[in-house]
């Protein structure tokens, strides 16, 4: 596991485990709008697979990261090396945090719903409205999850 603290491929100062887990952040909403249009196309069956495999990555991509993260000696050590005050940092990684929470919350919520709704056989069909809402909350939570991740990096490792 040395390799998770070599020197990252993305020009900063981040360890190359930081680099594969943001570019896997920042990537989650595009793969999130692909699966989404799996749906919309008719292809509900691989939209939910996908979703499935997309909610599972992430959390083995957290685990990862916090796993990194804790041997790396933790974010007192990323912030040494930042410009940026220490205080700013932190308010950015609280709101960073509350926010992945909130979304993996909602998220779960949202496929176990679905799952619930598709056993009754009202998704596709009566509950439809109601889960494209809810899809579209969770679509918003992650992006804002993938913004605030890569803000968070960029104040760590960039400035």
């Amino acid at each position: 596991m040395e390799y998770m603290f070599m020197q990252g491929f993305l020009g900063t100062r981040a360890p190359f485990f930081m680099d594969i887990v943001t570019l896997i952040v920042v990537a989650l909403p595009l793969l999130l709008a692909f699966v989404i249009a799996m749906a919309r196309f008719g292809f509900h069956k691989t939209h939910i697979s996908l979703q499935y495999l997309l909610l599972v990555v992430s959390v083995a991509v957290l685990v990862y990261f916090e796993y990194g993260v804790r041997l790396d000696g933790g974010f007192a050590r990323y912030v040494q090396t930042s410009g940026v005050g220490s205080g700013y940092i932190t308010t950015v990684l609280i709101g960073h945090i509350l926010t992945a929470l909130i979304t993996l919350f909602y998220w779960t919520i949202t496929m176990i719903n679905a799952r619930r709704d598709r056993a009754y056989r009202g998704l596709p069909g009566v509950y439809s409205p109601t889960h494209r809402t809810a899809g579209i909350k969770t679509f918003v939570l992650i992006t804002l999850t993938s913004v605030s991740g890569l803000w968070v990096y960029l104040l760590l490792f960039v400035y």
